[in-house]
């Protein structure tokens, strides 16, 4: 009975968002306990791995940050893909209108927070809220599946899988340290053997996960940021082997449970311990938090929903088969939910710590807010005559 449960628990989609949650509680907690000594201390303790005194030697946070989310971007790279590939991004007019959506979602949010941080040091982290997290954003649209139709989620996904590629694009073009361009090339050796492993079609990826590895390493040392050593290595996984079987489908469906219930998890209890003790509503006004969270709350939906509005008007696209503006408008709020990605890209933008906890605080302040009003307008939405999904 309790395997049963277990079961239906984690094969249910709003799981994900459910566990993120929870770590998210537990940071919080623990951040603002007699416990937070032992929390900030561990996550500071310094980790190394050399040979010969050669290495690298960092604290825990940044082994999280830059080694655990190197996975959760390979995975994001399989599944790009997979998309690309033979999914919902292989049809070019299947994308066009999420893809204009997830453009306007990225681009609006940026303009919210650099007009109450242009200017000052902190405009460094425009780009923060003009991510989307997809666990939590597609654990909330499960929990109003009822009211939804199933183009909705295809359209939700679509627009947060290119959010992803277009976050990925800012990381690799704005937050690159200074070039150690020795490091970079000797990064090209294992790119140009996984390369050749992809042509080949091999069927064993042990050797291409260790080639991405030493990618991963070499791209640390050079000043690229390391995490897209996950997605290269991904691009690098062929789609079919010479055996005509599949070690894409194989790696990302075997690896999916370890990053939503793993590592994504341990990434938010990481960087989502929001210090309360002393914090004021001016705190949430301040211009970082603000711009934050009035960019996921306000620059999204604007974002989104205006663009979706104004293609669909002007008949560049199709509404979404079934759906109507107001579940529109709850989709284009779900989109706000930044999580995991602004989080991770805050931690890139600032060094400083109560810089990280002005952006916690808007994160998960405008994360919650848009998860809310979401929920609320597709409850409150007419249900759509149900549709085949495509």
């Amino acid at each position: 009975m309790l395997l049963r449960a277990l079961d239906r628990f984690f094969s249910h989609d709003a799981t994900g968002g459910v566990v993120l949650v929870l770590s998210a509680i537990a940071a919080l907690f623990f951040a603002n306990s007699a416990l937070e000594p032992f929390y900030s201390n561990a996550l500071h303790a310094t980790l190394a791995v050399t040979i010969e005194g050669t290495g690298l030697q960092k604290p825990l946070i940044l082994w999280i940050n830059d080694g655990l989310m190197a996975v959760f971007f390979f995975l994001v790279g399989l599944e790009l893909k997979r998309e690309l590939l033979e999914g919902n991004l292989k049809n070019p007019r299947d994308v066009v209108l999420p893809g204009a959506a997830a453009v306007g979602g990225m681009a609006v949010p940026a303009l919210v927070f650099l007009s109450l941080n242009a200017g000052t040091p902190a405009a460094t982290g425009w780009a923060i809220p003009a991510a989307t997290d997809i666990a939590f954003a597609l654990g909330v649209l499960a929990l109003a599946a009822s009211r939804v139709p199933p183009s909705l989620k295809i359209f939700l996904l679509t627009l947060a899988i290119l959010d992803d590629l277009g976050a990925i694009l800012i990381i690799a073009l704005f937050y690159t340290a200074e070039l150690k361009v020795a490091y970079l090339g000797l990064a090209l050796a294992p790119l140009a053997a996984m390369l050749w492993r992809s042509r080949q079609g091999a069927h064993r990826m042990a050797p291409t996960l260790l080639l991405g590895v030493v990618l991963w390493a070499l791209m640390l040392k050079s000043g690229v940021h390391a995490t897209l050593a996950g997605v290269i290595t991904a691009f690098c996984i062929p789609l079919t082997d010479r055996w005509g079987k599949s070690p894409l489908h194989s790696i990302e469906n075997a690896l999916s449970p370890y990053v939503l219930y793993f590592i994504v998890p341990v990434f938010a209890f990481a960087n989502a311990g929001v210090i309360l003790d002393g914090l004021s509503l001016g705190d949430l006004l301040a211009p970082v938090p603000l711009g934050i969270a009035a960019g996921l709350v306000i620059g999204k939906q604007l974002g989104v929903f205006g663009v979706t509005y104004i293609f669909v008007r002007l008949g560049i696209s199709p509404m979404p088969n079934g759906a109507n503006w107001m579940q529109i408008y709850g989709i284009a709020c779900l989109a706000g939910i930044g999580f995991t990605m602004s989080l991770f890209i805050g931690s890139l933008s600032y060094d400083d710590q109560s810089m990280m906890n002005a952006v916690r605080l808007g994160v998960l302040s405008g994360s919650a807010v848009s998860a809310v009003l979401g929920y609320a307008a597709l409850m409150l939405a007419a249900p759509s005559a149900r549709t085949a999904e495509p």
